[in-house]
């Protein structure tokens, strides 16, 4: 007779908490628990029981949240770094723990999706689906008409050794411009403006996909409404519940 559930691991993976691997060293390091008990390696769950993971409950897959979440300037997108001054874990109070779809570095802010759909979080991650991130930028000289047709054409990252796609860039002053993104390159943006001698002051991202930042301030979050969880699902090929 097969045992009753799943792994342990197994599970956590599904939650869209980490990795099988990720899963076992949470484990390991007494920082998951089972109805209150450390958690053991091997253990076996339904779902049934309540799972926490470093203090916070772990809800089941079939139960999803979707947030939409103004990340600060200063915030680091990772779970656990002791340089970290503030990571993205100490900054998100919600009684669900979610993780992030697509990070923004340190020094920028805007919307990121945090969810514990770990299905999502993989189809969004997908560069070759050419999802849409939305970002205004602020520069530290004039912005030239050659710069929005060089940035538009895509640009060479020598230190990449890629080449980013055409984007959509549009100039909305003197030294701010907005740019539509279909990948997520390290510090994309940022090494973009720098090929051509320009020095980012400031970055926000206002859109991923369909989910706008909108009149959300730096910390806040709002769950994502049914229209845009529909729409939403819908692009990466998934069906909401």
């Amino acid at each position: 007779m097969a045992a009753e559930g799943i792994r342990l691991n197994k599970y956590l993976a599904e939650c869209g908490i980490c990795s099988r691997r990720d899963a076992d060293k949470l484990i390991e390091e007494g920082r998951v628990t089972v109805n209150g008990q450390k958690a053991s390696m091997g253990v076996r769950v339904t779902g049934k029981e309540k799972i926490a993971v470093n203090g916070k409950i772990i809800q089941s897959p079939n139960d999803k949240k979707v947030l939409a979440y103004y990340k600060p300037v200063g915030v680091t997108c990772t779970e656990k770094d002791k340089y970290a001054k503030k990571t993205i874990s100490d900054a998100l109070k919600y009684p669900v723990r979610v993780t992030y779809a697509g990070r923004l570095d340190k020094d920028s802010e805007g919307l990121m999706i945090m969810t514990n759909d770990g299905e999502l979080i993989d189809r969004m991650m997908r560069g070759a689906n050419r999802h849409e991130k939305e970002y205004v930028v602020k520069v530290n000289k004039e912005i030239t008409v050659e710069f929005l047709e060089d940035m538009a054409k895509g640009v060479w990252l020598k230190e990449l050794e890629k080449k980013t796609r055409p984007c959509e860039i549009e100039k909305l002053g003197k030294y701010t411009f907005r740019i539509i993104l279909t990948q997520g390159l390290n510090r994309q943006i940022r090494r973009m403006c720098q090929a051509f001698g320009y020095e980012v002051q400031s970055l926000k991202r206002i859109r991923v996909m369909n989910v706008c930042l909108n009149d959300l301030k730096p910390g806040q979050y709002r769950e994502v409404t049914a229209e845009e969880l529909e729409i939403l699902y819908r692009s990466v090929g998934m069906e909401t519940d």
